[in-house]
């Protein structure tokens, strides 16, 4: 498990055992390291340990793309009722994101990037976030591992963030447990029809297409209105059940 060292408006995420080189001066993290424990660098400036929080892992991981936003990640938790001791089917890690908050819940996932450099940050961004003995990071594409898949199934979840998912989403009869879920996020409409027919096709229930959107407040002394800034779109959202 990692923690975040804080100074001022300053943030980076360790692990025990780290070292942290910075302008304000070097420092090896702890072993037994915890939360509210000061640490001082060799120049004498002093951080304060943090227990990592959901919301880090977006904000401190190294990305190798836009990883699914917090909002997206809450949905397919809130949709698909994922929890501790689930076992769950991923495509498209990218960052691991959406897997780190899928171990933080007790959640075993296997997920499979097809780049082989992504791959290799995502499984240290599970480093880091203290689930890689709860996510298994694959290098591949997995509608090319589906039969090998199917016999290591059934899954409770399955979760796609490919252009290919239709594909997958064909098997998901295969692989997934009676009553499971599967959450296919894409920013494109077209690739979310082709998700919705497909799911239709095999006869999977409950298949539903959201658009996410969320839109910040501001507060002023004129008055109060959803900021105009940015964009509040994200992509889209299909969710599907298979019962037997």
């Amino acid at each position: 498990m990692s923690y975040l060292l804080v100074h001022d408006d300053r943030e980076y995420l360790r692990a025990p055992g780290d070292e942290l080189q910075t302008d304000l001066g070097v420092l090896d993290v702890p072993e037994d390291v915890e939360p509210g424990d000061v640490l001082e660098t060799h120049l004498g400036e002093e951080f304060v340990v943090r227990r990592l929080r959901g919301p880090d892992l977006f904000n401190h991981f190294e990305r190798t793309g836009a990883p699914m936003l917090p909002r997206d990640i809450g949905l397919v938790v809130g949709h698909t009722g994922v929890a501790a001791g689930d076992r769950v089917l991923d495509a498209g890690t990218g960052t691991g994101v959406l897997s780190a908050y899928l171990g933080r819940l007790h959640a075993d996932v296997v997920t499979y990037e097809v780049d082989a450099e992504f791959a290799d940050v995502a499984r240290e961004n599970m480093r880091l976030a203290g689930v890689d003995d709860r996510v298994d990071v694959r290098t591949g594409d997995l509608t090319e591992h589906l039969d090998a898949v199917a016999e290591d199934g059934p899954f409770d979840v399955i979760t796609l963030d490919t252009g290919d998912a239709p594909a997958v989403v064909e098997r998901a009869p295969d692989l997934l447990a009676d009553g499971g879920h599967v959450a296919v996020y894409s920013p494109f409409v077209e690739n979310s029809r082709e998700t919705v027919q497909a799911a239709r096709e095999v006869g999977l229930r409950d298949v539903d297409t959201f658009e996410t959107i969320q839109r910040e407040m501001d507060f002023g002394e004129r008055g109060s209105r959803p900021s105009t800034a940015g964009v509040g779109h994200t992509g889209y959202l299909t969710f599907a059940r298979n019962e037997r």
